[in-house]
């Protein structure tokens, strides 16, 4: 999953790369929703006796404020989540209460967790026509996981069995296509996984776009595609995008899922919160996400036109393990109890997030709550107890995050916190100038003291947050991961991800929680929220896993 209108998003997709990203993404959305057959939407069709037969009503439009993607190409692009999941239907969807149906996909199957077998429905077609067939998803898998492309997503298909050879430690790959893919028939293909994993459907869905279909079309002229993609979703690009223009996108009158509600979505460009945010009150953008500067003032501004929506999203305060002073659990415990987590979020977010209590967000079906226990409770005195039964503290303590995501407010009062309540007499903040310092430095062990952390999962299973924080590489390019992955947690994760029975498998996962609240190896803070406002034209604005479902928006 930057910042400006949405920093929670921003930050969403930041956890995606592995160098940060140089540009201050405005995008409201790490994982809005583009179409799919669920519809579920709670929106009502404006102006529905106006509709053409397809459910789309002629005319209709709405404008999102968003930042400058970049690559469009779903392997590629780590700031598009907006365009390409209008764009584009995933195989499978996850419903606001995280359950899993089919989307593109007609069935999504396995005996073992490790062989997999995708039959697609019938009849879909991309939006230059082309039949949409199980040889679009192998052909664009096999491009998105081919090393020298170097496309950002490639490590969504790091565990399908051939991943490797076209990924050699050294030289380059003598083959192009990864051996666990094999085509049965139009509409019918099979995965080969090199070990098993249950949560496999739900990667598949919506937000995990290196799992996306490309036509055949795509691979005459890839550059050209990375400019107007060619999709299977209910939107279609109008024309080549040129970077730092508008955006729009049509419905496809041919889409064989959901129709879209509204005829056309205009994406525009801004380089800065403010200026979207009071377009927005001017009436002159129909939808914006909510900077933690104006969390406090949305609601007076917007009224009923705030929408805050529970999201995949969990803050943590990262602890550099890599220091003797934090070697000892107390000390860590220390640190988590001197912060009071309620003043913070009544002081930073007007009230609207939620103290953590687990280390995953309750979006992740089985998730533990209450499982930090007393660790994750604010007593100054007990906090003081043990810092002084570890040894007590020695030298400054540096706390360190990201600058230009607005979270200065946020680290200077968590140091005021440990500060105040721990006796440590030099407790600092500092901004690195962009994510990619930060990222460095983390990188290379050099922060001086706790660290910006957090993690905005792209399906919603305890898998995605807990294999990209406790696992080595688990998470595809984990920039503020735990500095501390305890083996045990490790095990528990694997045997997680080999069931096939969910139920089962969340069992493992939260062992591992358990595991995780005794050696507390980094500091739950906060579960986030995604918020919107919008204008008065807005009538509804429908969402999953937090994020809007922009074919269901509707306007008046």
């Amino acid at each position: 999953m930057t910042r400006s209108l949405r920093p929670q998003h921003r930050l969403r997709r930041l956890h995606l790369l592995t160098a940060g990203l140089a540009v201050a993404a405005l995008s409201l959305t790490a994982c809005s929703v583009g179409g799919g057959t669920d519809s579920s939407s709670s929106a009502t069709a404006a102006g529905a006796s106006s509709a053409a037969p397809s459910g789309t009503v002629p005319g209709s439009s709405y404008i999102v404020a968003t930042t400058e993607p970049g690559d469009l190409t779903p392997g590629k692009q780590i700031t598009a989540y907006d365009q390409d999941m209008a764009m584009f239907t995933s195989l499978t969807d996850v419903a606001t209460d995280g359950t899993v149906t089919m989307a593109a996909a007609e069935s999504v199957e396995s005996p073992d967790a490790t062989n997999w077998t995708i039959k697609l429905k019938p009849g879909w077609t991309f939006h230059n026509g082309e039949p949409v067939t199980a040889q679009s998803y192998v052909d664009a898998w096999n491009a998105t996981a081919y090393g020298p492309n170097a496309w950002p997503n490639s490590g969504q298909l790091a565990e399908i069995v051939g991943y490797s050879d076209l990924n050699p430690t050294s030289g380059e790959p003598t083959t192009k296509e990864m051996s666990g893919l094999k085509v049965v028939d139009d509409t019918t293909f099979t995965v080969q996984l090199s070990a098993p994993d249950g949560q496999f459907p739900l990667q598949l869905s919506q937000a995990v776009t290196g799992f996306f279909p490309m036509p055949k079309a795509a691979f005459t002229d890839l550059d050209a595609y990375n400019k107007q993609p060619i999709g299977n979703g209910p939107y279609m690009i109008t024309g080549p995008h040129a970077e730092n223009q508008d955006i729009v996108l049509k419905a496809y009158d041919k889409y064989a899922g959901t129709p879209a509600k509204t005829e056309t979505i205009t994406f525009k460009i801004y380089a800065d919160t403010t200026t979207a945010y009071t377009d927005a009150q001017a009436g002159n953008i129909d939808i914006v996400g909510v900077g933690p500067a104006k969390i406090a003032s949305a609601a007076t501004d917007f009224g009923d036109r705030l929408y805050v929506n529970d999201a995949p999203g969990i803050a943590f305060l990262g602890l550099p393990t890599w220091d003797s002073r934090y070697s000892d659990v107390r000390v860590r415990q220390a640190i988590s109890m001197a912060i009071d987590r309620d003043a913070v979020n009544q002081a930073i977010y007007a009230g609207r997030y939620t103290p953590a209590t687990s280390f995953t967000p309750p979006t992740e079906p089985g998730t533990p709550e209450g499982v930090c226990g007393e660790a994750c409770t604010y007593n100054p005195d007990k906090a003081k107890e043990l810092l002084a039964a570890a040894g007590g503290w020695t030298g400054d303590m540096e706390i360190t995050y990201p600058g230009g995501f607005g979270l200065d407010d946020l680290y200077k009062a968590y140091a005021n916190q440990i500060r105040k309540n721990l006796g440590i007499e030099n407790v600092t903040t500092k901004a690195t100038t962009d994510f990619a310092e930060f990222a460095q430095l983390r990188g290379d062990a050099k922060l001086n003291g706790p660290y910006f952390s957090r993690w905005g999962a792209l399906y919603p299973s305890q898998q995605n947050t807990l294999k990209a924080f406790f696992v080595p590489g688990g998470g595809g390019g984990c920039t503020n991961c735990s500095a501390l992955q305890p083996q045990e947690v490790q095990d528990l994760i694997a045997k997680a991800d080999g069931q096939v029975d969910q139920a089962k498998a969340i069992d493992y996962y939260q062992q591992a929680q358990k595991a995780l609240a005794e050696q507390l190896p980094i500091v739950p803070m906060f579960y986030e929220k995604y918020m919107f406002v919008t204008s008065e034209k807005v009538t509804a604005l429908p969402s999953s896993q937090g994020s809007p479902i922009w074919s269901q928006v509707t306007v008046a």
